[in-house]
């Protein structure tokens, strides 16, 4: 891109988007890369939010020590599953409240409710008393 740039459009990065439809920074990028003889590397991967259990390494311990009281075995031993009478809901309070995480630190309730199920336990609604 810049060496075309530098060829038809003057080193002009702006007529060459205006012309060419590719990116200004991009051709500017490429220009400079050109003029100084250093590539320009990119920290891609380091960009956006991290995993949650990456930022705290603690963080599925902590929710199999709280669960794994509120455990059961499926009762019919068909599945491997822990079926866990605890909502992620209430498994972020406990966090809070117990173990003494900050409100703040900890990943939303969805994000919880996926560190369950990969770890192995499966959420059941309850069934309702009859009168």
């Amino acid at each position: 891109m810049a060496k075309v740039t530098e060829d038809y459009f003057d080193s002009s990065a702006r007529i060459a988007e205006t012309v060419l439809g590719w990116n200004r920074s991009c051709v500017q990028l490429g220009l400079h890369e050109r003029r100084t003889g250093i590539v320009c590397v990119d920290n891609y991967h380091a960009r956006g939010r991290h995993n949650s259990v990456e930022i705290l390494p603690n963080l599925e311990a902590d929710i199999c020590s709280l669960v794994d009281a509120q455990a059961q075995a499926d009762p019919k031993f068909q599945s491997t599953f822990l079926y866990a009478r605890i909502s992620a809901r209430a498994v972020r309070e406990a966090l809070i409240c117990e173990i003494g995480y900050d409100h703040s630190q900890l990943p939303s309730r969805q994000t919880l409710g996926k560190i369950l199920n990969s770890l192995g336990y499966r959420l059941k609604k309850h069934k309702k008393q009859s009168p």
